[in-house]
């Protein structure tokens, strides 16, 4: 079993650093904050002029470990006890699931949720579902 470390403030201050990055692209945007969708919106571009700043979110994302490392914070080390076909078929379940789900984890569970949408509601308790079902098969039946 791997076991994480328990980090409240920086959990809480991670956390609040991205509820207020949605509620900003909301307040100014009119923009759910929800990766698989602006990532879609990127693969071919979309003619709305919002290209850029899908990009800007994007490398927002790709850059933020880059900067924590920079002031300071350990590289991580990622322990993945999978193969590649394994985290290939994983890979594209999800996509496929965030594209039948008409979302994320993001969209739905950060944004949706707070906006007490039923459809999130369900894609949340179907996500959740799904990691318990998970972790069960792979701890205890493998």
């Amino acid at each position: 079993m791997i076991e994480t470390a328990f980090t409240p403030i920086a959990s809480l201050a991670g956390g609040a650093l991205i509820g207020l990055a949605a509620v900003l692209l909301m307040l100014f945007q009119g923009r759910i904050a929800g990766i698989s969708g602006i990532v879609s919106r990127l693969l071919p571009p979309e003619a709305d002029g919002e290209t850029a700043g899908r990009l800007a979110f994007v490398a927002g994302l790709v850059l933020a470990p880059l900067v924590a490392y920079a002031a300071g914070s350990a590289w991580p080390v990622p322990q993945i006890a999978a193969t590649i076909p394994v985290l290939v078929v994983a890979g594209l379940l999800v996509g496929f699931g965030s594209v039948w789900g008409n979302g994320c984890t993001s969209g739905h569970g950060i944004c949706g949720l707070s906006r007490l949408s039923l459809r999130s509601l369900v894609a949340v308790a179907t996500f959740m579902a799904s990691a318990i079902a998970t972790v069960f098969v792979v701890r205890y039946l493998l």
